[in-house]
């Protein structure tokens, strides 16, 4: 058993783990934190660089190392709050100047990196140029294709004193501080390990600021976190935690079951209610997800709105969510997903129609149906049972008569060809993505983010769309930065140019020992408020 196994080492060799295990006092409730957690995530994590880095899988290991300089309170399950609330992390305050062009950061004093360096502004406009100035010694270019879409209306950076930091955009954009708290944005890396061991070291050696740093890992064993016993803040409870990565749910279920993880991602929707009624607990939100189908723009058959429309309405989506996957997700009827601000449940696009799909492909002139590919992924972050639900889309355009073939791959590969942009042969590919920020109707459709680079792997381009994106984005208005995020809805949505099929719950399974381990309205967590009741 893992338990019994490392209790075994850390009597035997008394180790440094034991050691620093706190001693119970009143503000812990007289426990006795320590010792480490356990999870079975979906797949293999990319490079643990929190700029170039892709995939919610990556990102929840990242987080626990790296900080931004706004972020989000995730101490709060989705039931609490459907958007979580900014908060102060490495920035202690902010202010933005009243044509909305300038952010002011007051940053924290006394923050170490965890290779002992100094946090300070300096660092921040290294992490910054890092990002955006490709004259920069230090600029990488593949961090700046996965993070530019925070930067679209960036202009420069300036060091105002050793704690102090103005960043300057070229037009107001309200949606910044809840971009820069966002995942992928604006993690800060320590300029001295970059410096010492360049951009592609960071991926193999991150060194941040947050409450765990890096120990080790094994390609496709296990990465390794320790607490940071120099943290600014609250220190973490945990002394280690272990992230497995275990593409097969089955094998998930069964290394829970045997006391071999804490807590596992993704179960299988069948299993659910079993593990439930064996004492485990079934953790589940509303996190910003969307599972979706992207368009290729590219291919002859996808160029036909007529035909995207009759692919989104001859797809079964109640029956994938409730039959496919029991319930563990809601039909997704539009791009935006829930947990964004703007996402209105009511608004319900392309409801299962397979005759007027038909009619549509007839109009189109292949009422005799055609051939076309669908490339999807095999496991990864917020893919839930990825070719499981392919082959659900499958069999309903067959009923049409569109015959896809399935071309499948790997996570990592497949996310990395996604970034690419499709080849004109292949007609859609899928995704799961949401932010809390309707920005992310940017970061999908714009044709400032087309693929290679952009997250518009399908490569739709509106000069409609572009110009509302850009109104919704500068506007300073809330209420009519929101009625032109709505009207962008609508216009993607009757573009057809994605075919939304479920919304996630994000389900986790977690052993009844585990304490303090909180779903929020994200795709990500954080780990520090997390114990073991001994």
């Amino acid at each position: 058993m893992k338990k019994m196994y490392h209790y075994f080492i850390l009597l035997l060799f008394v180790t440094t783990l034991a050691a620093c295990t706190t001693m119970p006092s009143a503000a812990n409730n007289g426990k006795t934190y320590g010792n480490e957690l356990i999870i079975g995530m979906e797949s293999e994590a990319d490079v643990l660089d929190p700029h170039r880095a892709g995939g919610w899988v990556t990102m929840r290991i990242n987080y626990q190392m790296f900080e931004p300089l706004i972020g989000e309170d995730l101490s709060k399950s989705s039931g609490e709050a459907s958007v979580p609330e900014l908060i102060p992390v490495l920035a202690k305050s902010w202010q933005v100047s009243e044509d909305g062009k300038m952010y002011t950061f007051h940053l924290r004093e006394g923050v170490k990196f965890h290779d002992g360096t100094p946090f300070n502004a300096e660092a921040v406009d290294f992490n910054i140029k890092r990002l955006t100035d490709e004259n920069f010694e230090y600029f990488d270019k593949i961090g700046s294709s996965r993070t530019f879409r925070t930067w679209k209306f960036f202009d420069r950076s300036e060091v105002v004193d050793e704690y102090t930091l103005n960043i300057h955009l070229s037009s107001p954009f309200s949606e910044f501080p809840r971009m820069l708290a966002q995942i992928n944005s604006l993690q800060i890396v320590s300029p001295e390990s970059i410096i010492t061991g360049g951009n592609d070291s960071v991926g193999e050696n991150p060194v941040g600021t947050g409450p765990f740093k890096f120990n080790n890992r094994n390609r496709g064993e296990n990465i390794t976190l320790v607490k940071n016993k120099d943290y600014w803040g609250e220190k973490a409870k945990l002394d280690t935690v272990i992230f497995r990565p275990m593409s097969d749910p089955a094998s998930r279920v069964l290394a829970l079951q045997n006391d071999e993880v804490d807590i596992i991602a993704v179960p299988p929707p069948d299993a659910i209610e079993n593990l439930e009624e064996k004492g485990f607990d079934i953790l589940s939100g509303t996190p910003p997800h969307v599972w979706y189908l992207t368009f290729n723009f590219d291919n002859e058959y996808m160029q036909d709105q007529r035909v995207r429309q009759a692919i989104n309405y001859a797809i079964d989506r109640e029956g994938i969510a409730n039959q496919l996957l029991k319930g563990t997700v809601s039909p997704a009827y539009t791009i935006q997903s829930p947990g964004s601000v703007n996402f209105d449940p009511s608004r319900k696009w392309y409801e299962y129609d397979p005759e007027k799909a038909k009619d549509l492909l007839a109009e189109a002139g292949l009422e005799d149906g055609f051939n076309m590919i669908l490339q999807t992924s095999v496991d990864g972050s917020g893919q839930l049972m990825p070719v499981d639900i392919a082959e659900w889309i499958q069999r309903d355009l067959k009923k049409v008569g569109i015959d896809v073939t399935l071309d499948t791959q790997e996570w990592i590969t497949y996310f990395s060809g996604y970034s690419d942009g499709m080849d004109s042969s292949i007609a859609m590919n899928q995704m799961s993505a949401g932010r809390t920020s309707p920005f992310f109707l940017s970061m999908v459709a714009h044709s400032d983010f087309v693929a290679p680079g952009g997250f518009n792997s399908g490569k739709y381009a509106s000069a409609e769309t572009d110009e509302l994106l850009d109104r919704a984005s500068i506007a300073t208005d809330d209420v009519e930065a929101l009625e032109i995020w709505r009207q962008t809805e609508e216009k993607i949505m009757t573009d057809a140019a994605f075919a939304p099929i479920v919304h996630d719950t994000a389900p986790y399974v977690v052993n009844k020992r585990v304490k303090g381990f909180v779903v929020p309205s994200e795709e990500w967590y954080t780990l520090a408020p997390v114990w073991i009741d001994q």
